[in-house]
């Protein structure tokens, strides 16, 4: 008698998510580990971020990943952040990669009801499909106290579905894109009021797909 083989996890869901982060943490974390040095917009737009909730404020970093440096930096505009990821090897790189900080394994679709005074999603929105975009901006709505802040980082576009890992490799993974009306209307419906919607041109060493940073308000 053989064992019946284990069935696949669902494409997107939270198991699929934990399944194909743990199987190429390692490989982003070389890849992206000092990322934010080439990109200054996104240190500009962190840092905005990170100002307007001020010095001391409780903040998670929603989809960590295995670098933590979104958390890092966070933490050293002197906010009160944990790095959250569903993937336990992800939280496990990040610990090591930025020990003086805060990482736990934790999905960002349910993560409580706060109060927290902002919530970062730097590239965290991709893993799982679109249908769900309006139930993570809820729960996000739901942890997030009036008057805090959002900023969401996205790839722009309209895929929707499981393609090869675009890091390379064997690896197939759910990939979502979003485009700045999508996301401005996910929010606005959740509870938070749009600050600012702008859209950039992909760096040279990206994947060649403009990005899309929305900040918001919880009303």
């Amino acid at each position: 008698m053989t064992d019946a083989p284990v069935p696949s996890p669902a494409p997107g869901s939270a198991a699929d998510v934990v399944r194909t982060w743990d199987a190429r943490a390692e490989q982003y974390l070389r890849l992206f580990r000092d990322e934010l040095e080439g990109k200054p917009y996104d240190l500009d737009v962190l840092r905005a971020f990170a100002d307007r909730v001020g010095a001391g404020a409780r903040v998670y970093d929603a989809g960590c990943g295995p670098c933590g440096h979104v958390t890092a930096l966070l933490a050293s505009h002197g906010l009160d952040v944990l790095g959250i990821d569903l993937s336990p090897r992800c939280v496990d790189l990040a610990r090591r990669e930025q020990p003086g900080c805060r990482f736990a394994v934790m999905d960002q679709g349910a993560i409580g009801t706060g109060p927290l005074d902002g919530l970062v999603a730097y590239y965290s929105l991709h893993d799982q499909p679109k249908r769900v975009l309006p139930v993570t901006l809820a729960a996000w709505a739901a942890a997030v106290r009036p008057g805090g802040q959002l900023l969401t980082v996205a790839k722009e576009g309209t895929g929707d579905g499981v393609v090869d890992d675009p890091m390379g490799g064997e690896l197939r993974v759910y990939w979502a894109e979003f485009t700045a009306y999508e996301l401005r209307t996910a929010a606005r419906d959740a509870g938070f009021r749009v600050d600012d919607c702008t859209v950039r041109e992909a760096y040279e060493d990206e994947i060649p797909a403009r990005r899309v940073y929305l900040a918001a308000t919880r009303s």
